[in-house]
């Protein structure tokens, strides 16, 4: 079993910057995988990025340049830092933990609660 509490959310201006933290307990973080997905209203759930146990990183498109996802092991912690922010950014933004890295959230084993980021122009 895998707990994980998201943080860091809230209303920022577009352009500015986020960074949502993602608190685990359980299993031993430094065998877990860790990715970030959204949610905009009406939309199904979308891949953000994710981090391999080595420090292996991928990212959506929508993210590249300007999202950078990281892990600090010691504190069994994953983080996603997002700069530039966009109105489109506008959604939940859920950390899930797996045994490997997959962009299709069906496949992940453990969510969090989700953090609310909202973008204003």
């Amino acid at each position: 079993q895998v707990q994980l509490v998201e943080s860091g959310g809230g209303l920022v201006q577009a352009g500015s910057s986020v960074t949502l933290s993602c608190a685990t307990s359980g299993r031993t973080f430094s065998t877990t995988v860790l990715a970030w997905f959204r949610q905009a209203p009406g939309k199904e759930r979308e891949f953000v990025a994710g981090i391999t146990q080595k420090g292996y990183t991928t990212y959506a498109d929508s993210g590249k340049g300007r999202f950078t996802i990281s892990r600090d092991n010691a504190k069994n912690t994953g983080y996603l830092q997002m700069n530039s922010l966009k109105r489109e950014d506008t959604a939940l933004y859920y950390c899930a933990a797996a045994g490997a890295l997959f962009t299709t959230p069906t496949l992940y084993d453990y969510w969090g609660q989700g953090t609310q980021v909202t973008v204003s122009s």
